[in-house]
């Protein structure tokens, strides 16, 4: 059974340039409209998704996530990006705080990285042990397969980026103010353990890449190309998800319009330019 490599070869994308942000927006649109369709049928069938985004630091998942969740409403789309265990979490079962946050019947939820941070971030940064990352590889494809059985739709994507992107990605993050929260100490390690993160991936995929729950790779040295592939590919892997349009009587109003009103207070001034720029 083979990976889903990314769609296109190394040479292929460095002879494509970069899709513009005006054609990723034309040719996301329609898309839009398909996974507020694929989010109708979830709420009407009852079906749990669920998708991991997996990849290095810069690799694109949060605007992947973004990008999914958008146009959805956010009571039945979550994203969840857990924070690093508690002192009580540590002693649990390693699994076992992620169970609560899986979906209920009609549910979507995103994870922005999930409980593969031991085979990953944990295991080169040596916050795990080698029992433990051996325990979790042997564990997980068993975890996952209960949750498919169960019914759950489960979809796994890593998001590929060579080295020379990412650090173009981090040097953007430090010289962008509204980005440069995003960086840190992890990140600037990591830099130096590439290497060690692609033999860990690796090991991760010939171990839990399985029939129940299968890996995709997708190409994200093109951060927008990359998300088009990958919501194209999770749409077109779910059942056939079109609905009837859904009816409602919309009268016009028997009565002119009415205006806000108000008695107790005021709505504060516009924003005005001019005085922020005196600021």
């Amino acid at each position: 059974m083979a990976l889903l490599a990314p769609g296109h070869s190394r040479a292929h994308n460095e002879r494509m340039k970069h899709l513009k942000k005006k054609k990723y927006e034309e040719l996301f649109e329609p898309l839009e409209a398909d996974l507020v369709a694929m989010a109708r049928w979830a709420l009407k069938t009852g079906a749990r998704v669920v998708v991991l985004f997996e990849g290095r630091d810069t690799a694109g998942k949060g605007g992947s996530i973004l990008a999914v969740a958008g146009p959805l409403n956010p009571r039945q789309c979550r994203v969840m990006a857990l924070p690093k265990p508690t002192e009580a979490e540590k002693t649990q079962w390693y699994f076992q705080r992620y169970i609560a946050h899986l979906p209920a019947a009609g549910e979507i939820v995103l994870f922005d990285r999930s409980w593969y941070n031991r085979a990953g971030v944990e295991q080169v940064m040596g916050y795990a042990d080698e029992k433990q990352v051996d325990a979790f590889l042997k564990q997980v494809p068993v975890f996952e397969k209960l949750l498919v059985d169960d019914g759950i739709l489960l979809f796994k994507y890593w998001l590929c980026t060579d080295q020379a992107e990412q650090e173009e990605r981090f040097l953007e993050r430090l010289d962008d103010p509204l980005k440069r929260w995003k960086l840190s100490p992890i990140d600037t390690a990591a830099r130096e353990k590439y290497d060690e993160y692609t033999k860990a991936r690796e090991a991760m995929l010939a171990a839990t890449h399985t029939k129940a729950a299968p890996w995709t790779l997708v190409d994200f040295n093109d951060q927008r190309r990359g998300r088009l592939t990958l919501v194209r590919n999770l749409l077109d892997r779910l059942p056939d998800t079109r609905l009837p349009d859904a009816s409602f009587e919309f009268p016009p109003l028997e009565h002119e319009p009415s205006k806000e009103c108000y008695t107790a207070l005021k709505p504060i001034a516009d924003y005005d330019p001019a005085k922020a720029q005196e600021r």
